[in-house]
């Protein structure tokens, strides 16, 4: 009889256990407070890009933030992502129209995937590039309740 006052027991504890695991806060799915906040932060990366401000850019990224560009080697947190952009703003003068199509929020994590239009001109040439390419940026929420890009890929349109 002790043994299966044991059994019971410890089936007791296990059930405890698992719904109390199961009863944990709801995040939030497509919540639009966390969306309009996502748009903003692509409206204001974007504003940074045309304004040649690669820390603008890179402030949206985590610090180990992934950013895949066509062409080009992966580069890995906040830094090297201002990096890239710099080296961008260097050699040209740049313009940007670009916007989410969808945007999907899942607890913390959400994606964006949208469609840019980049106008490059040449500072040394004064040649101009234009091109368009799809992108998805995944964020990631921070403990503050903001978001922030821990991957950025893109490719090209053309």
């Amino acid at each position: 009889m002790y043994q299966s006052h044991k059994v019971f027991a410890i089936f007791t504890i296990l059930l405890v256990i698992i719904t109390g695991c199961e009863r944990g806060t709801e995040l939030p799915v497509n919540d639009e407070e966390d969306i309009r906040f996502i748009e903003q932060m692509s409206a204001d990366r974007a504003e940074a890009f045309r304004n040649g401000d690669a820390a603008g850019i890179a402030v949206h990224f985590t610090e180990d933030g992934i950013l895949m560009a066509p062409g080009s080697p992966t580069q890995q947190g906040r830094e090297a992502v201002q990096e890239y952009y710099q080296s961008i703003f260097n050699e040209f003068e740049t313009s940007l129209e670009s916007y989410y199509d969808e945007v999907e929020v899942s607890g913390n994590i959400a994606f964006g995937r949208g469609f840019a239009d980049v106008t490059a001109i040449s500072r040394e040439t004064g040649d101009t590039l234009r091109s368009t390419s799809k992108y998805i940026n995944i964020l990631q929420r921070q403990p503050d309740g903001t978001w922030q890009t821990t991957h950025d890929i893109w490719n090209d349109n053309e």
